[in-house]
């Protein structure tokens, strides 16, 4: 059986699990996260402990059961503290801004790059190269940071780009001149 599949999860005080139609809906403080869960999967709620169990042995179900598990964890972690990636930006004149409900990247291009920030996730600027996106939902909140970073990758020999920021970008030397 997966060691992190059968590993129970303690439900804080504040927070609520509902599980109906192979739905798990979480609710607590910073608000609400639902997932669908396969037919073959059981989630259980006794005594403010969840139990993910698999009702058969086949391959596929053996490979969701973990990952089940993992993703209802993140739920409940979510709603009771929230996620968060932090980025920089390095680069002359590259910055970020915010314009209401999007994000404005300039990273080098004739035009800067308006990213959407997706409902149930803040993004705060602190100085002009630096930002913070926080979320209850961990999976929306990595995938806006992968998102973001791709749109200016750090760059091997002077480091310039987006990046996470506590990734480290190893430099490579440059040409050297001809003696």
């Amino acid at each position: 059986m997966s060691r992190i599949g059968k590993s129970p999860i303690t439900i804080p005080s504040n927070v609520t699990v509902e599980i109906a139609n192979n739905t798990v809906k979480v609710t607590g403080p910073l608000g609400t996260l639902s997932r669908s869960v396969p037919m073959k999967i059981n989630v259980e709620v006794k005594d403010n402990i969840l139990t993910v169990n698999r009702l058969s042995e086949d391959k596929k179900v053996k490979a969701c059961h973990g990952t089940i598990r993992a993703h209802i964890n993140n739920m409940i972690q979510g709603v009771v503290t929230p996620w968060k990636k932090q980025m920089e930006i390095r680069g002359t004149g590259y910055k970020f801004a915010l314009k209401g409900n999007q994000l404005v990247v300039t990273a080098g291009y004739i035009n800067p790059v308006n990213v959407d920030i997706p409902s149930g996730v803040q993004c705060s600027i602190d100085e002009d190269t630096k930002l913070t996106i926080s979320g209850a939902d961990k999976e929306l909140v990595g995938q806006l940071a992968s998102n973001i970073r791709k749109i200016r990758k750090p760059e091997p020999y002077k480091g310039k780009g987006i990046r996470y920021a506590d990734e480290f970008i190893k430099l490579k030397a440059g040409k050297t001149a001809k003696a």
